[in-house]
């Protein structure tokens, strides 16, 4: 089972992978990071992201039903940009899953549906320790 690094240099090895990091979307901290940014900081950029995964697990809109319905639960969000893909994939712990892994995927060279496969099984298998 793969720690922070280990998973991290994982996603890097996904088809047009520019930058990753796993974050703490309470905070807005990132834990780790590997490769790019976009606008070229890791720490704005995580802070960013949790805002939005913030918004999305936090709104009944997109996870309607009881907050502890585990089919209830957002996955992952994808935002597409003219020159990207940003995939947040939701790791679910057993405390309380506040913690989300970032992708960041050229928009020409990436395979979102392998992303979110690989991002899926990573999620999974990452060990917090």
């Amino acid at each position: 089972m793969p720690g922070i690094d280990e998973c991290l240099l994982e996603t890097m090895r996904l088809p047009g992978a520019l930058g990753a990091a796993l974050v703490d979307w309470t905070s807005g901290l990132a834990l780790g990071t590997i490769g790019d940014s976009p606008g070229g900081d890791h720490e704005a950029a995580a802070a960013e992201a949790a805002e939005f995964a913030r918004s999305a697990v936090e709104h009944p809109v997109f996870a309607p039903g009881a907050p502890d319905t585990a089919d209830e639960l957002v996955e992952d969000v994808l935002v597409t940009a003219q020159g990207g893909y940003h995939l947040l994939r939701f790791v679910r712990t057993a405390y309380d899953s506040s913690i989300f892994l970032y992708l960041w995927l050229d928009r020409e060279l990436g395979n979102l549906a392998l992303a979110r496969l690989r991002l899926r099984d990573l999620a999974e298998r990452l060990v917090l320790a």
